[in-house]
């Protein structure tokens, strides 16, 4: 490792860093533009300059790697006038927008400014104007400001996937711009706004709308998809204002996708703020008591196998063990938590988690996709996985629908008989996983959601056996979900006991009037339709499919509005916190469920978010190892059996609307219509 000094302060380092890293580890803060750690380096912007011995002129620290015996001075007077002349360049042509400009308060320019701009300006010549572009409906440019740092461009490039960014003319006369004006195709763009250093990229839907200072900020995570990424929830009063991501290198390292960064306005619109009951044909207004004497009088007398559940793709695992006992009390095994009919099995974890773990992708070497686009289920995991291919992963290939994902993919077929042959080794590509030392197999939804997606799952766990991707030291067998809640569900057994009915069994047997009751929490993706004539009891927080089928209506809380465990499709057991309160008569789910059960005479056990957690405990010991992820037990899972001929087909159809908080936002409505507008421009 070589040995270098700074500031005077000798110092060992990795080799192969670059200066500026190298100041970072000795705690020295070197400004910088348009240095990223995950971006390529770019030596644009000229503001990390420091001063190396027996070098003719200031260097640019992040572009030069350290040398053993070298020896840097950060803060001399050359330097300091180095920077003070970088600095007055870039305000040269910057405009005056701090008071109107919603990067303010948060704008890199204005911090280095402070520390090394001029109260004044010697620049007399007229400003250059640059024509701001239209990138869509979620960022907003002012080109005016921009001082080509270019992140944007090597984040769309190298990140996203979609090389729709980039520069045009030299010097004065340089401009990002997409070249032929159109929106970005990426489900990653709001990213783009986080990076940008100045207010040259600011967020569309959040123009005008709040300043920093004045936002109370919530960590929490997000349940748009079942990756768990980490967020920062914003709220001025009542109101989500932003959703911002967090660090976190196991799981999202700083991205998160723009369902889940402007998805948040559907929080403001089609809200259940009170309970209603059915009469007449029509829902009608009612307090607490009356909502729960309605369902108290319907179940009076009903036996439960005449009684069925369904949790929904959001729900937290508080609100699903208190489903689950109440259920138990009614004497209903006719609950589950796997509204799209997933043959997955509760009983080995190793069967229904992504075992590798997220930041595991970061060291496989061949990888298979079966039935899934995680482009649309998994923006995130899906740029790790490019992340992946370009620093080498060895093989990719994908059996199922052929998507862009934004690397290179080696398309085997399209449905399980493809994956039967694979399994059988009489593809090539089962010598590439055979020969791997970390071999990746990730089964989607898209192939376990069907009649045969049992025999699917017996397929791909015999894959994996065959080319050794299950050993001691690596667990290559992972399952990606697309519902937050699902692992959770699964963790907490919401799947039918015995003789009891899946979601398929459940919706058939209110067609023949076998179910006569169904508790739908959150549930709004099935086909209602199939309901019948059973009386409905929807809990929820909008009114969409369920609230419209329901006969009497609960008023849950949304993923901001209470303190919530969420399992990932790692298996990762992570904590949401409150950023804000439920509107009008709206409740915390487990706590309606609580008071619902205590009305129809049999309380559940606990009066405390501490005492239903500790039965969270008590029903799987998982939940009591927050925030870690390890591999789940490995055991024979799934059902040998034939497989059909059909395709496999992603769930997620569009990706910018999946659950009812996204289908009740404007934000993702204009997302939605700017796509199509592309896609017929192609």
């Amino acid at each position: 490792m070589p040995k270098m000094k700074i500031d005077g302060v000798e110092i060992e380092v990795p080799a192969g860093i670059t200066v500026l890293q190298a100041c970072e580890l000795a705690g020295v803060e070197i400004p910088r533009f348009c240095y990223h750690e995950r971006l390529s380096i770019a030596g644009n912007c000229r503001m990390c300059l420091v001063e190396q011995e027996k070098a003719p002129k200031p260097i640019a620290s992040c572009a030069m790697p350290v040398m053993d015996n070298m020896v840097i001075h950060t803060n001399t007077p050359l330097v300091q006038k180095a920077r003070k002349g970088v600095m007055e360049f870039l305000l040269i042509n910057h405009p005056l927008d701090c008071p109107i400009c919603d990067q303010g308060g948060e704008c890199d320019l204005q911090d280095q400014a402070m520390g090394y701009g001029f109260d004044r300006s010697r620049y007399h010549e007229n400003k250059r104007a640059v024509p701001d572009k239209e990138l869509g409906p979620l960022v907003k440019t002012s080109m005016n400001r921009c001082i080509h740092c270019t992140r944007c461009i090597r984040f769309a490039t190298e990140v996203a996937g979609v090389e729709e960014l980039g520069a045009t003319g030299r010097g004065e006369s340089m401009e990002v711009t997409t070249y032929v004006e159109h929106a970005l195709s990426t489900e990653l763009a709001g990213n783009l706004v986080d990076l940008c250093p100045v207010g040259a990229l600011t967020s569309k839907p959040y123009a005008f709308e709040a300043r920093s200072w004045e936002l109370s900020k919530t960590e929490s995570i997000d349940v748009m998809d079942a990756l768990g990424a980490s967020i920062r929830i914003d709220t001025r009063g009542a109101q989500v204002m932003r959703v911002l991501p967090r660090l976190n290198e196991d799981v999202n390292e700083e991205w998160i996708s723009d369902k889940t960064r402007h998805a948040i306005d559907g929080l403001r619109h089609q809200r259940l703020d009170r309970p209603y009951v059915r009469s007449g044909g029509k829902l009608v207004a009612a307090t607490w008591d009356e909502a729960f004497g309605a369902i108290a009088r319907r179940l009076k007398g009903l036996d439960g196998s005449k009684i069925a559940a369904i949790a929904g793709d959001q729900c937290d695992a508080e609100s699903m063990v208190a489903l689950k006992d109440l259920m138990a009390s009614l004497g209903s095994v006719n609950i589950d938590c796997r509204q799209d009919g997933a043959k997955l099995e509760a009983a080995v974890r190793g069967g229904y988690i992504f075992n590798p773990g997220i930041r595991g992708i970061d060291s496989a070497d061949a990888i298979l996709l079966v039935g899934s686009n995680p482009r649309w289920e998994s923006t995130v995991l899906n740029a790790r996985l490019r992340k992946r291919y370009l620093a080498g992963a060895g093989a990719i290939a994908s059996i199922g629908p052929a998507v862009d994902l934004t690397y290179p993919v080696e398309r085997l077929g399209a449905g399980p008989t493809t994956l039967r042959d694979l399994a059988e080794g009489k593809l090539s590509f089962f010598g590439k996983l055979k020969a791997a030392k970390h071999p990746l197999i990730i089964v989607g939804m898209g192939a376990l959601a069907r009649e045969d997606g049992a025999a699917v799952l017996a397929l791909a766990r015999d894959l994996a056996v065959a080319v050794n991707a299950v050993r001691d030291d690596w667990n290559g067998f992972a399952v990606l979900h697309t519902a937050a809640a699902r692992v959770g569900g699964l963790d907490l057994g919401l799947v039918p006991g015995a003789g009891g009915r899946d979601t398929a069994g459940i919706l058939e047997g209110c067609s023949s009037r076998e179910i006569e009751l169904v508790y739908l929490l959150a549930a709004d993706e099935i086909d209602m339709k199939r309901l019948g004539k059973a009386f409905v009891i929807y809990q929820g927080h909008h009114g969409d499919a369920g609230a419209h089928r329901a006969d009497v209506i609960l008023p849950g809380a949304a993923y901001t509005e209470k303190p919530g465990t969420y399992v990932n499709t790692e298996g990762r057991v992570q904590l949401g916190q409150r950023a804000g309160f439920p509107p009008g008569d709206a409740r915390e789910d487990w706590a309606i469920l609580r008071a619902l059960s205590e009305q129809l005479g049999n309380a559940l056990p606990y009066d405390t978010l501490d005492q239903v957690r500790a039965r969270l405990v008590a029903v799987n010991r998982s939940f009591a190892a927050l925030d870690q992820q390890a591999p789940g037990a490995w055991a024979n899972f799934g059902k040998a059996g034939l497989v059909a001929e059909a395709p496999f087909v992603s769930p997620v159809a569009n990706f910018y609307m999946t659950c009812p908080i996204s289908r009740a936002s404007k934000t993702m409505a204009d997302c939605t219509a700017s796509r199509a507008q592309l896609m017929a421009a192609e």
